[in-house]
C-alpha cells in the first residue's frame, strides 16, 4: 500500500525515480524501496562529513575547541586544479563573509547543516580528510554512503567522480547518530545541529506541528533530497530519507520538488501511525 502511495505521487509529480527508506524504533520495523540505488549525493553528504568531525573530536584527532582560518581555495578532486566556491551558488554569507579570518569548526559544522553552507563544508572536507570521512562512517558500520570530494567542484563533476548515497545508507547513518554509536555526547552535539535546520519544506513539512525533526536537504538540477530523525509525541522515533530524481528540462519548480517530498513524508507518517500497519 505504502510503496503504491509513493509511485502515485512520484508519477504525478513528474519524478523519474524515487526511493525512501525507513526504520522505525517503535516495533524495530523497517522498510525500503529502492534503498539500494545510488543517487548523487548533494548536500546530504554533509550529514557524513559532520559523523565524521564529531568522531574526531571523540577520537581526540581533533578537538572540540578548534578553530579554523576561514579561505576560499580548494583543490579539485579530479586533478588537483585550484577552483573556489561561488558566492552566488551558496546558500550560506556568513561564512564568506569571515574569509581571512578565524572560525571555530563547531560553528562551521552549524552553517554546514543549518543553511548548507558550501564554503564551511569544503573547509571541514579539508580539514578532517576524505579517507577519515570514509573510515568513520565504515568503522560504525555505515553503508551506501560514498565521500569522494567537497562541493562545487566542477572538474571532479565533469570527469564523473561525485559524491553519492542510497536511501538505506542515509537511514543507516541516522541511526549511527540516534543510537550513539560515537559517544552520547556526540549525538547530542549532533541532533543540536540537526535540529535547527532551516530548510522545513521537505519531510517536516509533510507532519503534524508537533513532530521535530533532525534532518539535513540536498538539491541540485536532477535531484532532490531530505532525511533525517522524525519525533512525533508519544512514541519512539523513526529514521527516514526520502530520495528523488528528476529530468532537468521537464521537472517541475523547486518547490514543487520539494513538495513531493512533503507528500511523501506524509504518506510515511501515516503508515507508522496507523493503529494497524497495512503490509504491502
Amino acid at each position: 500500500m505504502l510503496q503504491t502511495q509513493i509511485a502515485q505521487i512520484g508519477r504525478e509529480a513528474g519524478a523519474e525515480t524515487i526511493a525512501v527508506a525507513l526504520h522505525d524504533y517503535d516495533g524495530e520495523t523497517a522498510w525500503s524501496l529502492r534503498g539500494d540505488r545510488p543517487f548523487h549525493a548533494a548536500s546530504t553528504m554533509k550529514v557524513a562529513v559532520l559523523f565524521a568531525l564529531f568522531d574526531a573530536f571523540e577520537r581526540g584527532t581533533l578537538p572540540a575547541s578548534a578553530v579554523l582560518h576561514v579561505r576560499n581555495r580548494f583543490l579539485s578532486a579530479a586533478d588537483g586544479a585550484p577552483y573556489r566556491v561561488a558566492t552566488d551558488r551558496d546558500a550560506n554569507a556568513d561564512v564568506h563573509a569571515a574569509i581571512g579570518r578565524l572560525m571555530p569548526v563547531r560553528e562551521l559544522a552549524r552553517h554546514m547543516i543549518t543553511t548548507s553552507s558550501n564554503l564551511a563544508t569544503n573547509l571541514l572536507v579539508d580539514l578532517i580528510g576524505v579517507e577519515p570521512i570514509r573510515t568513520a562512517l565504515a568503522e560504525h558500520g555505515v553503508e551506501g554512503i560514498d565521500v569522494v570530494r567537497g562541493v562545487e567542484d566542477e572538474t571532479a563533476w565533469e570527469a564523473g567522480l561525485n559524491n553519492t548515497v542510497t536511501a538505506n545508507g542515509l537511514v543507516a547513518l541516522f541511526r549511527a547518530i540516534h543510537e550513539a554509536t560515537i559517544s552520547d555526547d556526540a549525538t547530542e552535539g549532533m541532533k543540536e545541529i540537526l535540529f535547527a535546520q532551516q530548510f522545513t519544506s521537505g519531510i517536516p513539512n509533510g507532519l503534524p506541528d508537533d513532530a521535530k525533526v533532525a534532518h539535513k536537504t540536498g538539491e541540485i538540477s536532477t535531484v532532490t533530497h531530505d532525511a533525517g530523525l522524525v519525533f512525533l509525541p508519544d512514541r519512539a522515533p523513526y529514521a527516514l530519507a526520502i530520495l528523488t530524481e528528476w529530468d532537468p528540462e521537464t521537472a517541475p519548480s523547486a518547490d514543487a520538488r520539494r513538495a513531493t517530498l512533503a507528500d511523501i513524508s506524509r504518506a510515511v507518517y501515516d503508515y507508522v501511525t496507523a493503529e494497524e500497519v497495512p503490509h504491502d
